[in-house]
């Protein structure tokens, strides 16, 4: 794990341990804006299913370095300062903290496609994995991994 990137453990990390990572950067006094997005445990599935809980598992040390490696590009991009991406790892409740991505640059206009791109690489590329424990309409209780369910 870096201080820009890396897996960890529920309650071990917060949303405000990565702002004060990125305010730490030498180069933060480039920075004009910082934009924030924060993964939360959606508590339905896409069929209607109740999500009761869920639990992320990581290969800890290929998450660490796909993770840093998504921030050290993206930092590379025009007006961009500092890319972080905080992942949680655990089991979790409906409305927990899953992930933090952070990216500061030099003005807003900066950092909103750089945000997304983080999101949408982190999903992808990260060996992250999610088991959904959810209740049908039934009342009957399930667990599945989610990449087993949605191949997508």
């Amino acid at each position: 794990m870096s201080a820009n990137a890396g897996v960890h453990e529920k309650g071990t990390f917060s949303v405000q341990d990565t702002i004060d990572n990125i305010k730490k950067d030498p180069k933060f006094h480039k920075a004009g804006a910082i934009g924030l997005f924060i993964g939360v445990v959606r508590g339905e599935t896409f069929e209607g299913e109740k999500v009761e809980k869920l639990e992320l598992e990581a290969y800890e040390e290929k998450a660490n370095q796909v993770l840093s490696k998504i921030c050290e590009d993206l930092t590379q991009k025009p007006g961009i300062v500092n890319v972080q991406i905080h992942h949680l790892l655990g089991e979790f409740k409906v409305g927990d903290d899953l992930v933090y991505v952070a990216v500061a640059g030099a003005h807003r206009t900066d950092i909103f496609p750089v945000l997304r791109e983080a999101v949408e690489r982190y999903k992808t590329e990260a060996p992250v994995f999610k088991k959904e424990q959810v209740v049908n309409e039934n009342g009957s209780t399930s667990q599945y991994w989610v990449s087993e369910k949605y191949k997508h």
